[in-house]
């Protein structure tokens, strides 16, 4: 089951895509599907049937987002956070080989076009919950146990 938690910044990018697709996207390929419509036969139409197609898909996403971001519930980071991993953290953390990442922990809705960034819901996010600089988190992984520390945290304010 998904979180239906989200960053400010990453509710802002979901209202961005939905009133792209629904301001501009949308009026644009409906006026080809008309101009498409009026050349005459529709059967073996590709212009049209190939628009229509979009169409289909941008109201399908339209119908996800205004369904999505009314569940959504946005975290704003605060002060008593400071020093601890919670949703919205920036975090750095290494292993034992000396390997470091960087990343933000978000929403499940936000990782999808941001390399920096992993879900709350991931094993790693869950594994880092709570602990503070110099804490170990051990990470179930497929090939098992994983030990990372965490080297920083930050959040943005």
């Amino acid at each position: 089951m998904k979180t239906n938690l989200i960053t400010p910044q990453g509710l802002e990018k979901l209202q961005a895509e939905l009133d792209y697709l629904w301001r501009e996207y949308r009026p644009e390929i409906t006026q080809k599907v008309t101009w498409a419509a009026s050349l005459g036969d529709r059967s073996e139409n590709a212009d049209y049937k190939e628009n229509k197609h979009i169409l289909r898909q941008i109201d399908k996403r339209v119908r996800f987002l205004r369904k999505r971001i009314e569940q959504l519930t946005v975290v704003h980071p605060n002060a008593q956070q400071a020093g601890k991993v919670f949703f919205g953290a920036l975090v750095e953390i290494e292993n034992d080989q000396g390997e470091t990442m960087k990343f933000q922990i978000v929403g499940p809705d936000e990782i999808y076009e941001n390399k920096g960034a992993i879900s709350i819901d991931s094993p790693m996010a869950r594994a880092l919950l709570k602990k503070q600089v110099d804490d170990e988190a051990i990470v179930k992984t497929p090939n098992g146990e994983a030990v990372w520390y965490i080297n920083h945290i930050d959040y943005l304010l």
